[in-house]
């Protein structure tokens, strides 16, 4: 019998563009407002309206980094902002002082005792305020995400959890900052068609696509031509490939020690590791592809070490628009909850002459392949993505967690499992529970393959 073709080739074998900005590849109707007559209508409208607005947020995942920078923002501009409903994991502490402060109407923690630990401390502090309602569980967290009164949910919740309470916000016709990646990279044919049935604005809250976002602004339909993401180039970007694949193979602990150690940020093990492998900006841009709308041909990477500019397009007459600003996650998100709108805001001003350069290079896709995963995925689509996605995370933390697994082994494992999925692929019609699905099998295989690989075993792709 003939072979299968592999994800590369089925990536091959769809629509490949070169269009520039107006042909095959491209979606007609991205998820954020641009890049189409009645979304420049919209932004002119909403910002006619002035800067005097008052947006009512809920937010999912308000003691991580995203919720507690967003507080930050609502801390800075009180006559713009109200706080209706929060959600967190197990930080009754925080929690209960975020209450305090906030006096949101809807409140859900993880598990019943984080819930209790919360409603206990409020009266332990002696609380006098109007007590939230407290909940917990998965419909805690969609219970926030459908407060009636919010405008906007911030997504600052970690993983697939974060995929059904954004369903429910979009259904009530919230607007989304979007900080939940698998919102997007794995559920993006589900988002997509309620983001059009909805109306809804889709804004993003991540550095590269906010900057993308922002340059955006005021290009007519069908004036972008490419979209160009930055990476820092993580932790082996200094090295040559030979001299990466070299110590792989004779010190693999100082690679396990150096790929969970970013060069410009201290930040959290998962994502650090992401940006060593470059995984991070494949995943980037997946996401961009649905944000923005862009075919995979004409989204770019350029590593840019000193992580300034946070992306750029190209307009149809080679003119390049980048975002420029220090590394601080409050810029967008505050564009996120403010947009179209302009808030001053308490921050450090760029300074150029500080910097004194700016540099950028070309990925080296041998050295980094999780990229080219990521576009084989993007350009298969369906359920591919989420795979890769879920597989991904699966890998990361089974070298985390030191069970045995290289470096190099976690493209290995990745492509393993894109490939094992060909016979289960589906593009049509995907549904919520398809996606969760699939993430659940990718996990489950790569658990498996991490294990034979740390028993001697090697990976295996078809």
């Amino acid at each position: 019998a003939a072979a299968s073709p592999s994800v590369a080739a089925l990536a091959m074998a769809g629509p490949s563009s070169g269009s520039k900005g107006t042909g095959e590849g491209w979606l007609s109707e991205p998820a954020a407002p641009v890049n189409t007559d009645a979304s420049l209508k919209k932004t002119v409208e909403e910002c006619l309206k002035g800067s005097s607005f008052k947006k009512r947020l809920s937010l999912l995942g308000s003691t991580g980094s995203i919720g507690t920078q967003t507080l930050d923002i609502v801390d800075a501009c009180p006559d713009n902002f109200v706080v209706d409903a929060l959600s967190a994991g197990g930080n009754a502490e925080l929690m209960a002082e975020q209450v305090a402060k906030y006096q949101p109407k809807i409140v859900s923690m993880e598990t019943p005792e984080a819930a209790k630990e919360v409603a206990d401390r409020l009266k332990a502090d002696g609380y006098s305020g109007p007590m939230p309602e407290i909940l917990h569980g998965a419909d805690g967290i969609d219970a926030v995400a459908s407060v009636d009164t919010a405008d906007t949910v911030v997504t600052g919740i970690v993983g697939a959890a974060g995929l059904q309470p954004t369903i429910s916000a979009i259904k009530l016709g919230k607007d989304i900052a979007l900080a939940n990646k698998e919102t997007l990279i794995s559920g993006g044919p589900v988002i997509l068609p309620l983001v059009k049935e909805h109306g809804i604005n889709m804004l993003p809250a991540d550095s590269e696509h906010s900057a993308i976002f922002q340059c955006l602004q005021g290009v007519p339909e069908g004036g972008l031509r490419r979209v160009i993401l930055t990476a820092s180039g993580g932790a082996f970007r200094d090295f040559s490939k030979a001299d990466l694949f070299k110590m792989c193979e004779e010190d693999p602990r100082t690679v396990q020690a150096k790929a969970t150690t970013h060069p410009n940020w201290d930040m959290g093990a998962k994502i650090t590791l992401d940006s060593a492998t470059m995984m991070n900006k494949g995943l980037e841009v997946i996401e961009a592809h649905y944000l923005f709308g862009a075919s995979y041909d004409d989204i770019d990477v350029v590593i840019h070490p000193q992580s300034i500019v946070h992306s750029m397009v190209e307009t149809l007459d080679t003119s390049c628009l980048a975002q420029l600003g220090w590394a601080d996650m409050r810029l967008p998100l505050v564009y996120s909850v403010s947009w179209p709108h302009r808030l001053r805001m308490p921050y450090k001003p760029l300074d150029l002459a500080e910097l004194g350069s700016l540099t950028f290079q070309k990925p080296d896709h041998e050295k980094y392949p999780c990229i080219r995963l990521a576009y084989d995925a993007g350009k298969v689509g369906g359920t591919m993505t989420a795979v890769l996605n879920a597989a991904n995370e699966e890998a990361n933390e089974m070298f985390r967690a030191d069970v045995g697994l290289g470096f190099l082994d976690i493209p290995k494992l990745i492509e393993g499992a894109m490939e094992a999925h060909k016979a289960d692929l589906k593009v049509d019609d995907v549904s919520l529970d398809d996606i969760l699905t699939c993430d659940a099998w990718a996990r489950e295989y790569v658990a498996k393959a991490s294990a034979d690989v740390a028993n001697g075993g090697k990976v295996l792709v078809v």
